[in-house]
């Protein structure tokens, strides 16, 4: 019988689990892999909902729980935290052979753990790669990421051209399609009415689900914007808000102070602080439109649909299909793109980020390695 590859899965966040799910199931039934998933940065924090419970409890095992996340919202709470992170997944490499470290996205907690494996010699593969978000320091990570990596699989041929650039070669480079669509082809989302029953919020009545993350570049400006985007949704009145809490980011917990000090003043606002991937696919179906500036809004939106108001530069650099539309984050700008609802009602399809087989085409490319 042929070994199986071990593979340390790197999970940091709410976010990234969510987009992995599909693959870990089709790993989890494939005699070809044996995966340890390490689940650290927001998993394990109390203030942050603890989401490495919704891994267990949705049939997977956590083979270690790094708690590497220093609280704080300064650049040095950040620095902190990611040389916390090395020193803690130094310690799992020293002691464990891996024959992959599978890695997503951009985030600075997944940079560290990643590039803690340099000195161990433990080949990297990178999922998301390619994709550019200039007003987020995640873009450089993302690209360093690229540059450490053996392996990439990106969710469209236009990231795919990218990465053979940074790296000066198509080697390895594989156009997968996104493993969010994976998830939306086959997860069962809630109804409206299970929605209702699970959280009782009524997405019957008109709603704009909202995720509002800081600008890490310009993290100066946080402040002023999230005044801005409260200032707007002071005058929305004729929709239920659905308030979804920001990353742990620079400014990140000047955001979230706002955020609760208006959900608590505002008869038309909840805040959650995590659905679980099930409810916030489900919320994001059922929702009149988003407002925001968070990923979900160019990859998961286009599945359906959704129309997204995009604000700000923190995505900048990702491609815009036409459900979406961007604007400064100004209130008047916000508002005007709110009204504009009624004419976006109508979208066309999107196909951009494949056709929901992401996870098949990764695991076959990783089996030809073995």
């Amino acid at each position: 019988m042929p070994a199986k590859m071990r593979i340390a899965l790197l999970t940091s966040s709410r976010a990234d689990y969510s987009i992995y799910y599909p693959l870990l199931t089709a790993m989890k039934n494939d005699d070809s892999f044996d995966v340890d998933i390490i689940a650290f940065g927001t998993h394990n924090s109390l203030f942050y909902g603890q989401t490495s419970r919704q891994i267990e409890h949705d049939g997977f095992a956590i083979k270690h729980k790094v708690e590497s996340l220093i609280l704080g919202e300064s650049p040095q709470a950040v620095a902190d935290s990611m040389g916390l992170t090395m020193m803690k997944f130094s310690q799992i490499w020293a002691t464990s052979r891996y024959d992959l470290c599978l890695t997503l996205g951009d985030r600075y907690e997944m940079f560290a753990a990643a590039y803690s494996t340099l000195p161990f010699n433990i080949p990297v593969a990178h999922i998301s790669g390619g994709e550019r978000t200039l007003g987020a320091i995640d873009n450089s990570f993302r690209d360093a990421l690229t540059v450490l990596s053996k392996y990439h699989f990106t969710s469209t041929e236009q990231y795919a051209t990218r990465v053979a650039e940074i790296l000066g070669h198509r080697d390895n480079v594989f156009n997968v399609g996104a493993l969010s669509i994976d998830n939306l082809k086959r997860m069962p989302l809630l109804s409206v009415s299970e929605f209702k029953t699970k959280f009782n919020i009524d997405l019957s009545i008109p709603s704009i689900l909202i995720t509002f993350h800081p600008e890490t570049v310009s993290f100066e400006k946080n402040e002023d914007y999230i005044q801005e985007l409260i200032a707007a949704l002071d005058q929305v009145k004729e929709y239920q808000l659905i308030i979804t809490m920001p990353n742990a980011d620079t400014m990140g917990n000047v955001i979230r102070e706002h955020l609760n000090a208006f959900i608590a003043r505002a008869s038309n606002a909840i805040g959650v602080e995590s659905f679980g991937t099930i409810g916030y696919l489900s919320c994001m179906k059922h929702c009149s439109f988003m407002l925001g500036n968070t990923s979900s809004g160019f990859v998961e939106a286009s599945f359906f649909p959704k129309y997204v108001i995009n604000l700000g530069d923190r995505q900048k650099g990702r491609i815009e299909t036409p459900n979406i539309n961007t604007v400064p984050i100004v209130r008047s700008e916000i508002l005007s793109a709110i009204g504009k609802f009624n004419e976006m009602k109508t979208l066309p399809p999107v196909t951009v980020y494949g056709d929901g087989t992401a996870a098949h085409k990764i695991l076959s490319a990783l089996r030809s390695t073995i």
